[in-house]
């Protein structure tokens, strides 16, 4: 492909935002054309989400038949030790991943939407050239979506390569180490860290907090230390990474815990896990006179830059950066281009953490509404008293499900849960917020049994103050 292409729709990068911007785009008869340098999909499907949960099923799996051939549960047993092959495993995850991104290929296609594959350089606000394998081709758009997504955030002092590794990396391993230190405790590096602990690698974490997951309120955050506990899994709070060098044929990583004497940690790879920024390098960005918010790209309800007709989705603008949430706003986009009146108002945007166990977090905690002024009833559950939990060898992680709601007129303001398999409940948990569910509506809601959900209502029966099974 070559030469000059005017479009109507431009959109810039084919992650969950882009490509639904991209086919919705589509689908309402606009003439689109979407710009990405590698396969479509973006960093959530190609490396991120999508693998790393695959590998945390693998992991997971492989955990729980070594814990059977070490001794017997339920009637199973094993007579010898599970073998690990991470090039199979990692073969599978591919599968996977080609599968989808050849998925949302077949879709830009039946959306009639124009794919050009190289990487995308603004000379103005409209108008960009985008270098593809065969020759350079200029595209000019009468409207721009902006979705450039987001790059693993590095430290200075641990430069990448030779054993320092981001997600990326750490998701396309030939071989596992046997020693990892993983620098960041939030929800990536605990994802990744745990799942590698479960296929036997020696895993260290360093957190420069005094806590780790600090964007979950404690109660969710203590059923996944006390798993990490559980398995001498050594977890340094309150201490930075200072420095990484060559020894021994491995790494050694200096660290730092306040005023203490500085410590090194031996390993034989480095991961460093401390988040991740708006990319906003590379592809002209100072050509398009747009308004910054800090290290985002500003945009209103509607997700409109300062500049007419260019908008901008998901971790370009600001948290939460997930993959869900720019999908919602690349589809809100395309339908505004197409005349249609919406605005991006989520009563709440679900997060959920795939740690050991499963974190869910889905509007306002018991404490964020108190910050708010807000006098709250609150109900909690575990599954420990949950018959599907038991019979899933799930009820003995410390999870509950916890239900917050005004102490007023019993509107739910917030759903909690940590536990196994509590990221199939986010779905609940989010339409309830957004249908204005109040107490007595989840209460009254009748749930097969048995089944998890059956924690929700009796979550919310508790917040009334008749609970029925505890």
């Amino acid at each position: 492909m070559s030469g000059k292409i005017t479009t109507q729709v431009l959109v810039v990068g084919g992650g969950p935002g882009g490509y639904v911007a991209a086919i919705r785009a589509g689908q309402l008869g606009l003439d689109t054309t979407l710009v990405e340098a590698d396969r479509v999909g973006g960093t959530c499907l190609i490396r991120g989400c999508i693998p790393s949960k695959a590998l945390i099923h693998v992991a997971s799996r492989f955990a729980g038949l070594q814990q059977l051939s070490a001794a017997p549960h339920a009637g199973i047993a094993l007579k010898s030790e599970p073998d690990f092959d991470l090039p199979a495993a990692m073969q599978w995850k591919d599968g996977i991943v080609d599968k989808l991104s050849t998925g949302v290929a077949g879709l830009l296609k039946k959306a009639k939407v124009r794919v050009v594959h190289g990487t995308a350089k603004f000379a103005d606000a409209k108008t960009c050239t985008v270098q593809t394998g065969d020759a350079p081709v200029e595209i000019t758009a009468e409207h721009v979506i902006l979705a450039t997504g987001s790059v693993a955030a590095g430290l200075p002092q641990l430069p990448w390569g030779d054993g320092v590794i981001s997600s990326t990396e750490a998701l396309s391993l030939p071989a596992l180490p046997k020693r990892l230190v993983v620098v960041g405790a939030g929800y990536i590096g605990l994802e990744l860290g745990i799942a590698f602990a479960k296929l036997g690698v020696e895993v260290r974490f360093v957190e420069a907090l005094d806590r780790m997951l600090p964007s979950y309120d404690r109660a969710l955050v203590r059923p996944v230390e006390q798993w990490l506990k559980k398995r001498g899994i050594e977890v340094l709070l309150n201490t930075k990474a200072q420095d990484v060098a060559r020894a021994n044929g491995g790494l050694r990583v200096t660290v730092q815990n306040g005023d203490a004497a500085p410590q090194d940690l031996a390993c034989d790879m480095l991961l460093v896990a401390v988040g991740r920024r708006p990319n906003t390098q590379g592809w002209g960005l100072e050509h398009m006179a747009l308004t910054m918010d800090g290290a985002f790209v500003k945009v209103d309800a509607q997700c409109r830059t300062a500049m007419r007709n260019v908008w901008a989705i998901g971790d370009l603008v600001g948290e939460p950066m997930l993959a869900h949430k720019a999908s919602a706003q690349g589809e809100m986009v395309a339908e505004i281009i197409a005349g249609k009146r919406r605005s991006f108002d989520p009563v709440a945007i679900p997060a959920v953490c795939f740690t050991e166990p499963e974190i869910v977090a889905v509007g306002l905690s018991p404490d964020e509404a108190k910050a708010q002024g807000i006098e709250t009833v609150t109900g909690q559950f575990p599954f420990a008293a949950n018959g599907r939990a038991l019979t899933m060898d799930a009820g003995g992680d410390g999870g509950f499900v916890r239900v917050t709601a005004r102490a007023d007129n019993h509107l739910v303001l917030g759903i909690h849960a940590v536990g196994a398999h509590v990221s199939d409940l986010s779905g609940e948990f989010v339409h309830a917020l957004e249908m204005g569910a109040r107490l007595e509506d989840i209460a009254h809601t009748i749930h097969v049994h048995p089944t998890l959900t059956e924690a929700v209502p009796e979550a919310a029966l508790g917040a009334l103050g008749h609970a029925l099974h505890i």
